[in-house]
């Protein structure tokens, strides 16, 4: 949240200057946004404060609700995403907490996209489509709803609304089709009287400070995980509410479907064609491929779990594919543990249909699959031949994706540019593209621009980027916007100690590392200490192939609390994320003359044996540790085995852990910044 005062304090700050181009509450947002999101707010930005947030405020003093308490760019819980206003008061007549979400919109005309009634053009000439401001709205307060208890404490607590105040009814006809629910209304210039009445039906003229504080402290559910979405897919909405373009894709595809695809395989009772269950897409010109693209923890998978659930619900045949054997095992499993006695081998069967490879259709039929959804497509290969793939079938020649595209009615492919981590992965968003195109197919490519992860921060992201050097400038020190923890432990046996003690308190904590230590077979029941740093020893998780007492098996080292006790590769972590994100970067990326280096001959992975060119294994090193370092959901630690590394790391990051004696208890490790504590220094001044 960038500011927060009552409605009579905000208007001695919206009264113009002479000589000054911005309001003083402009002038006063802008150093805030600065100061928490470490950048410059953008022209649009500075143009709401200037001009949309003064007509909240008049409306308020006009009805007497000087104490009405508002909020500025409040911060979903978890995400990047932020809700314009949120006013907070009490109630008339019960005098309970009450809450208005307000998305404010400077747009004077708007048409509606004829393919797909929530998507938009609100008329900013930058030739994008956005979610529907009315929709918009409504998914910030089911998201706000399914994080913040206290709004769920109370009946009718909270209600969204989109105001358009420069736009006249007649301007932005069409954006009324859509309908409105208590979520969501859409109010323009011709409607201020009656966004005058509704502020003074939802608010009292009483101090609203008490509502908006607890609102700011009320405990905030935590995020739901990949693997949590999965297990509540016969919830309504999949288990996460979809934000934004995640929305706008997931309306889209879904509308394509129900217009274009007919049905195939599954039974549907009455309604099932059997002689038209296998027929091809009714589009006879060209077949449409969807590219989702987005950094990690956008929602990618959440898009994919949430399409799959509602498509199959709805009687449509979805497979589910990717090129991660642990997040397609795990998937499997979970859809196991859901079978019935008596139902174990029908639900297996099930769960082998639902949940693919990618190599799994180089014999499909064409279009006999209404929807594919291949997540994690980044990992697609060159080809889908593989070294138990029988000599007669062998075609290094036919592209994997070409398989996928052919096989499904609409393939859907969801991808980070930058998680390409093998030799021969080639899933960037411009190689499906030009091969889709070139198949005679018409492409949408979406950008999910959202984060769900490290906090929602995508200042991290960003940080993330630079320090690796993936396409962006020089890595920058730390500036934590406070939405996720960032800090370098000394030692990897203090990052452990802080790993364990996360667990012990509950939270899912993790520690992974580069793949630069030998992965040695287990020795009988016991797995080896190969991850050796000056004396600290601990053993990899399972190899694929085995099993050992007391360890998860590798598809499963991310979600059994029993992997907390081995170091994670990225072949493991990659796709899941867990609350504590510990990285140890091996002698592979080494930093020097200012920026981070490959150092080939630091790697242990068998990827980068042969023939393989030494820009490859630079893309397929900095990307490995751009998964690692962006699965923590609370927080990150790093240590870095290099010394001259770790000093740098030291001066880029100010966070780090440090034994700290209290009042002569024990030692226990603590998370500190760059100062040590009062206590400490007074003791030791």
């Amino acid at each position: 949240m960038l500011l927060q005062l009552s409605a009579a304090e905000l208007g001695q700050l919206i009264a113009a200057r002479p000589g000054s181009v911005d309001l003083p509450l402009t002038e006063r947002l802008i150093k805030a946004h600065s100061d928490i999101k470490g950048r410059t707010p953008d022209k649009g930005e500075v143009a709401s404060w200037n001009n949309s947030i003064p007509v909240v405020v008049k409306a308020l003093l006009e009805r007497g609700l000087d104490e009405v308490e508002v909020q500025v760019e409040v911060d979903l819980p978890h995400t990047n995403s932020a809700v314009d206003l949120v006013l907070c008061g009490l109630r008339p007549g019960s005098g309970t907490d009450s809450y208005l979400a307000v998305e404010l919109k400077q747009v004077r005309h708007a048409t509606v996209d004829p393919r797909c009634p929530i998507a938009v053009d609100l008329g900013f000439g930058d030739g994008k489509n956005k979610l529907h401001p009315v929709r918009q709205v409504q998914r910030y307060c089911e998201y706000m709803m399914r994080y913040l208890p206290h709004l769920r404490e109370g009946e009718d607590r909270l209600m969204g609304v989109a105001l358009l105040h420069n736009a006249k009814d007649s301007d932005v006809e069409a954006l009324f089709d859509l309908p409105e629910n208590d979520y969501g209304f859409l109010y323009t210039l011709d409607d201020m009287d009656r966004f005058g009445r509704l502020l003074t039906s939802r608010f009292t003229a009483a101090s609203g400070r008490a509502a908006a504080r607890a609102l700011e402290e009320a405990r905030q559910d935590p995020l739901l995980k990949v693997t949590d979405v999965a297990r509540q897919r016969s919830v309504r909405g999949g288990g996460l509410t979809l934000l934004d373009e995640q929305y706008v894709a997931f309306d889209r595809i879904t509308r394509h479907l129900e217009k274009t695809v007919p049905f195939t395989s599954f039974d549907v009772g009455l309604f099932y064609d059997a002689a038209g269950a296998h027929s091809p897409a009714p589009d006879p010109v060209r077949k449409r491929v969807y590219i989702l693209r987005g950094g990690p923890g956008s929602g990618k998978s959440a898009v994919a779990l949430e399409l799959q659930r509602a498509l199959g619900s709805g009687g449509r045949e979805t497979v589910l594919a990717s090129g991660s054997h642990a997040y397609t095992e795990t998937l499997r499993e979970i859809m196991l543990q859901t079978a019935r006695q008596g139902e174990l081998s029908s639900k297996r069967r099930a769960a082998r249909r639902m949940y693919q490879y990618f190599n799994s259709f180089s014999d499909t039929p064409p279009d006999s699959i209404d929807v594919l959804i291949c997540d994690e497509a980044h990992r697609m290969r060159r080809s889908s031949t593989y070294r138990w793939t029988p000599k007669e079938l062998r075609d290094d020649d036919r592209p994997q994706a070409a398989d996928l595209i052919r096989a499904a009615k609409v393939p859907i492919f969801l991808l980070d540019d930058h998680q390409s981590i093998r030799p021969d992965e080639v899933g960037t968003a411009r190689y499906l593209k030009e091969l889709a195109e070139d198949s005679g197919c018409q492409v949408e490519v979406t950008d999910l621009e959202g984060t769900f992860r490290a906090g929602g921060s995508k200042l991290y992201q960003s940080w993330v980027q630079r320090l690796l050097g993936l396409g962006v400038s020089d890595p920058v020190t730390w500036r934590s916007d406070g939405k996720t923890a960032l800090m370098v432990a000394d030692s990897p046996n203090d990052m452990e100690q802080f790993i364990r003690a996360r667990g012990l308190e509950g939270a899912t904590a993790r520690i992974t590392a580069g793949f630069c230590w030998p992965w040695s077979n287990p020795e009988g029941d016991r797995l080896v200490d190969d991850v050796d740093i000056e004396g600290w020893r601990r053993p990899w998780n399972v190899k694929p192939e085995h099993s050992v007492p007391g360890a998860p098996t590798s598809d499963l080292w991310s979600t059994d609390p029993r992997g907390i006790g081995q170091i994670g590769c990225v072949y493991t972590a990659q796709t899941f994320e867990y609350d504590w994100n510990g990285v140890i970067i091996g002698p592979d990326l080494i930093f020097r003359d200012g920026k981070f280096r490959v150092e080939r001959d630091g790697s242990r992975d068998p990827a980068f044996r042969g023939p393989v060119d030494d820009t490859i294994v630079d893309r397929c090193v900095r990307n490995a540790y751009h998964v690692l370092l962006t699965r923590g959901v609370a927080g990150t630690l790093v240590y870095a085995v290099d010394p001259a590394t770790h000093d740098e790391l030291r001066r880029l990051i100010p966070g780090s852990l440090g034994l700290q004696h209290y009042n002569g208890s024990q030692p226990r490790l603590t998370a500190e910044g760059s100062q040590l504590p009062p206590a400490f220094s007074r003791r030791h001044g």
